[in-house]
């Protein structure tokens, strides 16, 4: 996974990969099949942990935007699943194979933890978001991002992931002049 993530799909070959792991290529091969294959299995244990994306329905805004802000921190260190999607999404098959993974998982996960209509739609815009954050704070490196006060940042993030994860029958609604308000409220 780690060349993978240092140089992406189409920046590494299995010999450097078999030589960074101390073994041949012909012996990844064996095991793989081919690149394809490793490539499969690096994604694989890449996106299925549960690492953003925890467990409990009640607490999922605040958990999520907690894991994204202390992930996505400037001293972590985490080798992380995002740089070997980054890296690797220039290439066709490389990003069929992120894409049948992350909605196997972490997609599939948190759909299924959302309740009432659209819960894969609305997984998938968390999901973007998600990603546009690590994007932004961790490898962009935003100035606003990077220095904000880290329980800030994930309260404001809750706040967002909120309106994603809530039930659309009790989303806060239009009062027809721009204005949001929740329902039952003046």
């Amino acid at each position: 996974m780690e060349a993978f993530s240092r140089f992406g799909y189409d920046g590494v070959g299995v010999r450097e990969i078999a030589r960074a792991a101390g073994v041949t290529a012909m012996l990844v091969n064996r095991y793989f099949g081919s690149k394809e294959q490793l490539f499969a299995e690096a994604v694989e244990v890449s996106f299925a942990p549960r690492t953003v994306v925890t467990g409990d329905p009640r607490e999922l805004s605040r958990d999520v935007a907690r894991a994204l802000v202390d992930r996505t921190a400037p001293e972590a260190g985490h080798l992380d699943p995002f740089l070997l999607m980054l890296r690797s999404a220039s290439n066709e098959r490389s990003a069929e194979i992120m894409r049948q993974a992350i909605e196997r998982h972490v997609g599939r996960d948190l759909a299924n933890l959302l309740t009432g209509s659209g819960t894969q739609e609305r997984a998938g815009l968390a999901l973007s978001l998600i990603a546009g954050f690590w994007l932004m704070r961790k490898i962009i490196g935003d100035t606003a991002l990077v220095q904000a006060e880290s329980d800030a940042l994930a309260r404001q993030l809750e706040s967002v992931l909120e309106l994603l994860f809530q039930d659309p029958a009790h989303a806060v609604q239009s009062d027809g002049q721009g204005a949001r308000a929740l329902p039952g409220s003046p």
